[in-house]
């Protein structure tokens, strides 16, 4: 028992940012779906966040690399690189982060290689014994560092694969007279982007579609393989409408849908109290392969397809652009209530000055007392080949 909460330490303290709202009612359906290094599913960058937590088919930025790396392809700039920055929980606590690194280099007019770093900081955390003693600290910590390549497979086709290596660390935590292991993974995402020119009185509108299965890859283990732990396989589809309102201002509206390709965690309360078949199930749980995980998420709901529909996110954003300079952006981001019930708005803005931009980007909670509520993400980009000229 004791082996089993160490493990699943990362994802409480994750899971805490989604399901504090959620637990405090009494709600028998409540079942959300656990996986391990779920820092792997918090946005990144500050655009998408003030726009409702999407980014499947917006229009391509430096920080596709999250949403859909396939948009790198239709990026004008040679090269460019932003970094966002997002203290998490910030009124709870004030020592976890996110930050991200991300960049693309353009070999031409087809071939785009990007990549990006994620470091995710859980701050201190003090360790008690059965009698609430404090033991000593530990700093855990997860990152992800990917690669992609992009093609540009027509005039409005792009398509992309992305390769990850992941790492978790929980700290030197004693279990059963052993200590607890840092988490390796490797996982790949498959992604495409289809962008369609519509000729308009005002100008040039652009239809998009975009579609990324991300975290396609190994379960992740803090104990030598013993217990294994699905990543966050996710599959995510969208579509963005750019409408130019003259020459000077411009409009978007996009939407996406998301569902985590894992399996559920079979309950007791599903086998009327028989726990020796629900040990079965769980160990059958913990040997399912992950692609095997992924066609089982889309059948194994204990109350049937209605179950199914519940762990499908969504989330719908615009944004407002005067001159390409200055951007005012809002959205709002669903999650079943059964499944976690993150429900927030959105609102950002950005602003663009020639070779720089700087984008911020806030949360606005939905459900009372969610911990989500006032999450504040900042980002700077700038065009490397841009600013190389300028200085020249």
């Amino acid at each position: 028992m004791k082996k089993r909460i160490f493990l699943s330490f990362a994802a409480a303290v994750f899971a805490a940012t989604s399901l504090l709202q959620a637990q405090q009612e009494a709600n028998d359906q409540l079942n959300p779906l656990l996986t391990g290094v779920p820092f792997l599913t918090i946005t990144p960058d500050a655009r998408s966040g003030g726009m409702g937590d999407l980014g499947a088919a917006t229009s391509a930025d430096i920080a596709s690399q999250y949403w859909n790396p396939a948009k790198y392809a239709f990026l004008d700039s040679k090269t460019g690189l932003t970094f966002s920055f997002t203290p998490w929980l910030s009124r709870l606590v004030s020592d976890i982060n996110l930050s991200y690194l991300a960049g693309y280099y353009r070999f031409d007019e087809r071939q785009t290689l990007s990549a990006s770093f994620r470091y995710f900081s859980l701050g201190k955390v003090t360790l008690t014994d059965h009698y609430g003693k404090s033991m000593y600290d530990v700093h855990p910590n997860d990152l992800a560092v990917d690669a992609a390549y992009s093609l540009l497979l027509s005039e409005r086709l792009s398509g992309s694969v992305a390769l990850r290596f992941i790492y978790s660390n929980l700290g030197n935590i004693p279990s059963e007279g052993s200590t607890t292991e840092p988490g390796l993974s490797f996982a790949a995402d498959v992604a495409a982007y289809y962008k369609m020119p519509i000729t308009m009185a005002s100008g040039d509108a652009h239809w998009a579609f975009g579609l990324n299965v991300s975290n396609i890859g190994t379960k992740i283990s803090y104990d030598g393989g013993q217990t294994n732990n699905f990543i966050p396989t996710n599959l995510r589809l969208g579509t963005s409408f750019d409408y130019p309102i003259d020459n000077y201002n411009r409009i978007s509206v996009s939407a996406d849908v998301a569902k985590l390709l894992v399996p559920s965690v079979p309950r007791l309360s599903n086998f009327n109290g028989d726990k020796l078949a629900h040990q079965q199930a769980l160990k059958d749980y913990y040997n399912t392969t992950p692609v095997a995980g992924i066609f089982k998420s889309f059948g194994d709901a204990s109350r049937g397809f209605q179950e199914e529909l519940e762990e499908i996110m969504w989330s719908v954003g615009a944004e407002y652009a005067y001159n390409n300079q200055f951007f005012v952006r809002a959205g709002y981001f669903n999650e079943h209530q059964n499944k976690g019930n993150r429900k927030f708005f959105t609102a950002g803005v950005g602003f663009k000055l020639n070779v720089l931009q700087l984008d911020a980007g806030y949360v606005i909670s939905v459900a009372q007392t969610n911990p989500l509520d006032g999450t504040l993400r900042l980002g700077l980009s700038f065009d490397v080949f841009g600013l190389k000229n300028l200085i020249n």
